[in-house]
């Protein structure tokens, strides 16, 4: 069974971006010891060109390893912009929909108070205008003062009339107390000639 390291180590051999340097590096170790070994001329320039072509190899897959980094690099710091973008537009969206909201609110009120004032303005339509009510008013307050004036008419006249009633009612009882006193003496009178008479015939 292989450790998870030689089970890495080996995938990155096999793949070509991913090990290769490591393997680059390897050949290069042989193939210096081989230039080191090397018995003949040919041989140890042979071996000179394998180590320059591998070398120019790593240099490539170094460069093309540190424009990655740099693309990543520039990647990262272009998300970095996206999310602040998106961030900002988040709190931008906030805001504007806390000021829809309050735009709603107001709209709310503003169309409560529409009702109302349509409501009240029916309630009033109802009703006669200022200038025609102030004439009602005026109108009433003569007719009120006719009648003010027509009840104390009637009250001077029931007060004669009490007067005259009063001096009837004394006239009266005055008339009745002479009829009185007349019927009185003419009882008396008749009663002395009833005496007068009697003593004659005696």
């Amino acid at each position: 069974s292989f450790s998870p390291d030689e089970v890495i180590r080996k995938r990155l051999l096999i793949d070509g971006d991913g090990a290769g340097d490591d393997r680059r590096i390897n050949l290069l170790v042989k193939s210096f010891i081989k230039w080191c070994n090397s018995g003949s001329q040919e041989e140890g320039y042979s071996q000179y060109q394998r180590m320059l072509s591998t070398l120019s190899q790593c240099e490539f897959s170094m460069g093309k390893t540190l424009l990655v980094y740099d693309m990543n690099l520039r990647e990262m710091e272009n998300y970095e912009k996206i999310y602040k973008d998106i961030e900002n537009s988040i709190a931008a969206a906030h805001e504007k929909i806390s000021e829809c909201k309050k735009q709603i609110l107001q709209a709310k009120r503003i169309r409560k108070n529409r009702q109302e004032y349509d409501a009240l303005a029916k309630v009033i339509q109802h009703h006669p205008d200022r200038h025609e009510t102030l004439k009602q008013l005026e109108a009433l307050g003569k007719e009120l003062q006719n009648l003010s004036h027509i009840k104390e008419n009637v009250e001077d006249k029931l007060e004669l009339r009490r007067k005259q009633f009063h001096v009837l009612l004394s006239t009266i009882h005055e008339l009745q107390q002479t009829l009185e006193n007349d019927e009185k003496l003419s009882e008396a009178e008749e009663s002395q000639e009833t005496q007068m008479e009697a003593e004659a015939k005696q």
